[in-house]
């Protein structure tokens, strides 16, 4: 029985397994260093799909044709099975080195050889999804950097948002008919909780906000002697779910009288490109209280809804480097893995969507648990901010907090 299709396979798979071998050793240092640009690193991310798919549709053709091999000697019946079943011979007896002898144990030795080699196509075509789903990663950071030097050009601020070619249409986050303060109001409607209490409105509440080029929304305002402060996320009582997918994170979720996320749509849509500040409120079970404040920056969907921090803050969120002024953080949700991590999705590691610079630092939207749990790898999925009381102990409450710069808000 000859087997010459399976010599070609094996040719194919050394020369793939020579190809990723040599992508996996170090690169030589050559100074200067010098960094592919995106196009060359999509023509090899696209190159290597396509080897990975070549070799699932061997390891496919190969399962056929053992499947045919396998039908055949079925068909063969007691001349190719057994030795020891008294069928006749064409040939006179059978004896130790007869073919019929022959056909099963070369029939084993290719399924063990075939099942070898279709391991070997499965490994190495996992190795290229993984090596895919790193070059995307990559791509967004470079998205980033991108936006960062945007930001430094004079004419920044006045460019459209860049909107998603394909929209999906989601159930919205639920808004009480006539519960908002301001719902019969006869003028314009404000931009954002600020603008309202530069009107006067010192009662916090629900409202409806109207920020440049959207339709109105609802919103929950707290109003301090610092200004107007939108909520954008509060978690009390552990009755929402917010491990949620990439589109209702965008578009928001749960009861804005209760827990809730605003969605990060309407989060961009607040601030645009403007300088803004931050508020984070958190609460242990104990009754103690913990208040953070620090700007920050977010892009739109174009850049995953990227947080940029100055480099003394975005080490709270677990920042391993930083560029000399800031960090930007992109979001990340268990469909939709961005994070700074490149060998692991936190948001499916943990539970919730997050800016997360690595999995170890901070999730306001974890796992709610109404008491302690006492399994360490358990508690880690919690609510935690870790330099305050640590990541192995999950949070009571919190509330976040927008507003934009006072030397921003009136532009």
């Amino acid at each position: 029985m000859r087997c010459a299709p399976e010599v070609g396979a094996a040719l194919v798979l050394c020369t793939a397994a020579g190809l990723l071998s040599a992508q996996g050793r170090p690169a030589p240092a050559e100074p200067p260093p010098r960094y592919a640009s995106w196009d060359e690193v999509n023509v090899l991310a696209h190159g290597l799909l396509q080897l990975g798919h070549g070799l699932r549709e061997h390891a496919e053709r190969t399962r056929g044709q053992l499947s045919a091999l396998e039908r055949r000697l079925s068909a063969c019946g007691a001349a190719c099975g057994d030795p020891g079943t008294a069928a006749p011979a064409p040939h006179g007896p059978a004896g130790p080195g007869s073919p019929g002898e022959a056909v099963p144990e070369t029939l084993r030795s290719l399924q063990t050889q075939l099942k070898a080699q279709n391991s070997k196509i499965e490994l190495l075509f996992q190795k290229v999804a993984k090596q895919q789903r790193h070059l995307e990663k990559q791509h967004l950071r470079i998205q980033n950097l991108q936006s960062q030097v945007g930001l430094l050009a004079p004419t920044h601020l006045g460019r459209a948002v860049a909107k998603p070619a394909r929209r999906k249409r989601l159930p919205k986050m639920p808004q009480p008919a006539g519960s908002a303060h301001n719902a019969t109001h006869p003028h314009r409607l404000p931009r954002d909780c600020q603008e309202l209490f530069e009107e006067g409105e010192r009662q916090s509440g629900l409202f409806q906000i109207q920020p440049q080029g959207s339709l109105p929304f609802l919103v929950n305002c707290k109003m301090t002697s610092d200004g107007g402060w939108t909520v954008i996320q509060r978690r009390q009582d552990g009755s929402v779910d917010f491990n949620q997918p990439w589109e209702v994170y965008k578009t928001g979720f749960g009861d804005p009288q209760g827990e809730f996320w605003l969605g990060l749509e309407k989060m961009h849509l607040i601030l645009g490109d403007h300088g803004s500040h931050l508020a984070v409120q958190l609460q242990d079970w104990e009754g103690n209280a913990k208040s953070l404040q620090f700007p920050i920056r977010l892009g739109g969907e174009d850049t995953a809804y990227s947080l940029q921090l100055t480099a003394p803050m975005a080490s709270e969120l677990g920042a391993t480097t930083t560029t000399p002024s800031s960090l930007s953080l992109p979001f990340s949700t268990w469909d939709q893995d961005h994070d700074l991590q490149g060998d692991k999705n936190c948001a499916k590691s943990l539970s919730g969507g997050w800016w997360f610079g690595n999995c170890s630092h901070s999730n306001l939207n974890g796992q709610y648990f109404h008491s302690i749990p006492q399994q360490r790898q358990q508690r880690k999925k919690g609510i935690f901010w870790k330099t305050w009381r640590g990541r192995y102990y999950p949070l009571q409450a919190t509330t976040m907090l927008i507003q934009p710069r006072a030397d921003e808000a009136a532009s």
